[in-house]
Parts: C-alpha cells; sequence; structure tokens
C-alpha cells in the first residue's frame, strides 16, 4: 500500500505544481486553494507511504514523479502553445 500512496503523492505534487504559476503569487483565490489543497494532499500520502517505505526511498521516488511529471506537463504546455502561435502569423 506504500507504493500506491507514493505514486498518488507523486501526483498531487504535479498537480499543485502545474497549479502554482496559475495563482499569481497566491493573489488568485481559486488557483491558490486549488494549489494549496493539493500541497496538503501530496504531503499526507508522503507521510502515510514513510510509514512503510524508508524516508530516503520515499522521498527519492516522490521528488522524481513529481519531477519528472512537471517537466512533462511544461514540455507539453510550451510545445502546444508554440505550435499555435503559427496559427496566428
Amino acid at each position: 500500500m506504500g507504493w500506491i500512496y507514493l505514486v498518488l503523492a507523486g501526483v498531487a505534487e504535479i498537480f499543485y505544481a502545474a497549479a502554482m504559476p496559475k495563482t499569481d503569487g497566491f493573489t488568485r483565490i481559486g488557483p491558490s486553494l486549488f494549489s494549496v489543497s493539493f500541497i496538503v494532499v501530496s504531503m499526507y500520502l508522503l507521510s502515510l507511504a514513510t510509514r512503510t517505505r524508508p524516508i530516503g526511498t520515499a522521498y527519492a521516488v516522490w521528488v522524481g514523479i513529481g519531477a519528472i511529471g512537471t517537466a512533462a506537463y511544461g514540455i507539453k504546455k510550451s510545445w502546444t502553445y508554440s505550435n499555435n502561435q503559427k496559427d496566428f502569423e
């Protein structure tokens, strides 16, 4: 069950990292609440995962999932944005 919690915590990290720029420095309430709620969920699931997994392993996997997922999201968003810009030229 620890691995499931760990993967879900990593996915929650992707959601909050992707939502962070939309908060405009936490001045927009909707995106800010979305981001903060996923931060809380991610930390809670990480804490559950560390009950059965060593902290070093859990942290490395959690950060890895979050980093790879956030990078993939950013690349996809950038690629979509740049392809849409060609339509306006």
